[in-house]
């Protein structure tokens, strides 16, 4: 049989409701890393009741799960998110900062979207699979804490993928094309101080500030950036600073320390240098400094077999048109982006069509969307940020995409972002990205070389070279 998009597109009108629902009931959820219980609860009872088989807590994370259908053919993996940010929560629809409840918590990265779209795509595709258009096995993987948790790499450790043929998945944006970047490795680690406390008036000279260690070592590191590769980053936060009063020698002191580099040696290697740092502060301080390792991921691996096969999807699937009481939103929010976070986005867009970057004429752009798919060529950079689904991509040959679901420039982690995520304009976003999804799996479904192709294409590119970045003795969120 020969499935077409207009077939995906009829399938997933019997689901196109729930999906929406789904979506915004995640977003009014919002649970962050590790904690996404009720999320988890939400899709897998969904995936359940139309007829998938879901394993629930796999890998050891109790709000990770595995959706299955089918029992031959090849092994297609979707990988959905579902956790949000703290801090960010915001009113949806509205062009104007207003939280719901002040401090708590907001989908700020769209995950929201990203894994109900793949709920969309696994739902067509056990239809067809069940009408005969295909054999093979559909799954949901059903991945927490990709903000700060690196659940993937978790599950990637505990042998989760080991059997999947190909893995794809997606990302919001505000605008479309490829996903054609590597991106950076990275390590998360706390240092603990301990120290001595002491009255700071009266008795200074009998305390041991656990706070000063802190602070060395923040200085310390701030002297090391110049002596690390320009694509480092080395980012920090004081989580205890020791207490509130200002007239006790602080006894307790903590900061976690994101290490990013091109590759997992060179984090490795930046990570070894700020150890003797931190002992250094211990040294200078008279006290005592505990290295806790958090979490880590690789550097992503993109697979250009599938790259292609996915431009194709985004082009033949079409974008999605919007009436103009959307337009009128969309321009609303526009004034609330800086011209700076324009520019960064369309250097962004520039950076992935590479060579072809002088066919995007941006500097005419009048909507307040990119209304087309960006040009793909595959790239041999880097972007700026980290992702867990690295690790899937060094023992799965994957790949990935963004669609529009912001306007043009939203930054990501930003209220403008959480407002946009429970509106129309991000429920097309997330519907024409579970009609891509869906598309592409039935590309490679039906067309078994192309998997073939990107195995090889990935044995050559690790030469079975992997190790994960986590050491085996660290459990998820041990000290978060």
């Amino acid at each position: 049989m020969n499935t077409t998009i207009e077939n995906i597109n009829e399938v997933l009108t019997n689901y196109e409701q729930d999906i929406i629902t789904l979506a915004d009931q995640i977003w009014g959820i919002a649970e962050t890393r590790f904690e996404e219980h009720d999320s988890a609860q939400l899709l897998t009872g969904y995936l359940e009741k139309i007829g998938f088989k879901v394993e629930i807590g796999v890998g050891g994370l109790p709000t990770a799960f595995v959706a299955s259908y089918g029992t031959e053919g090849p092994v297609i993996g979707i990988l959905g998110e579902y956790d949000a940010l703290p801090g960010l929560n915001q009113k949806p629809g509205t062009p104007i900062r207003e939280a719901i409840v002040e401090g708590a918590n907001g989908h700020g990265c769209g995950h929201n979207l990203l894994g109900t779209a793949g709920i969309a795509a696994v739902a067509v595709l056990k239809d067809l699979i069940a009408a005969g258009e295909f054999e093979g096995t559909i799954r949901y993987y059903g991945c927490p804490a990709e903000e700060g948790g690196s659940g993937k790499t978790f599950m990637v450790r505990e042998g989760i993928f080991d059997d999947v043929d190909i893995a794809l998945t997606w990302h919001p944006n505000s605008f479309t094309g490829v996903f054609s970047f590597s991106s950076l490795a990275n390590y998360q680690v706390y240092f603990e101080f301990e120290g001595i406390a002491a009255h700071a008036a009266n008795s200074p000279h009998l305390g041991r500030s656990a706070l000063d260690a802190v602070e060395l070592m923040n200085v310390g590191v701030n002297y090391l950036r110049e002596h690390i590769p320009t694509t480092a980053r080395v980012h920090y936060a004081v989580t205890n600073t020791g207490g509130m009063s200002p007239n006790v020698v602080q006894s307790q002191a903590e900061v976690l320390y994101l290490i990013r580099s091109k590759t997992i040696a060179e984090v490795d290697d930046i990570y070894k240098r700020i150890l003797k740092i931190a002992e250094g502060a211990a040294l200078m301080t008279e006290t005592k400094v505990t290295v806790k390792f958090d979490k880590a991921c690789s550097n992503y691996i993109p697979n250009d077999t599938i790259n292609k096969i996915i431009f194709d999807k985004l082009n033949d699937v079409g974008l999605p048109e919007y009436s103009e009481e959307e337009l009128t939103y969309a321009k609303q929010m526009t004034s609330t982006i800086t011209q700076q976070e324009l520019m960064s986005a369309k250097e962004e867009m520039k950076r992935l069509a590479g060579t072809q970057a002088d066919q995007l004429q941006l500097e005419q752009l009048a909507s307040p969307f990119y209304e087309e798919v960006l040009p793909y060529e595959k790239s041999q950079d880097a972007m700026a940020g980290s992702t867990d689904v690295a690790d899937v991509s060094w023992v799965v040959p994957t790949a990935q995409f963004f669609t529009t679901c912001f306007v043009l420039g939203t930054p990501l982690h930003t209220w403008q972002l959480v407002s946009q995520g429970k509106t129309s304009l991000g429920h097309k976003g997330m519907l024409y990205a579970g009609k891509v999804l869906a598309a592409t799996a039935v590309e490679l479904f039906t067309n078994k070389d192309y998997i073939a192709q990107a195995k090889q294409e990935l044995d050559a590119q690790t030469k079975n070279a992997y190790r994960n970045p986590i050491p085996k003795d660290v459990q998820p969120n041990m000290y978060g």
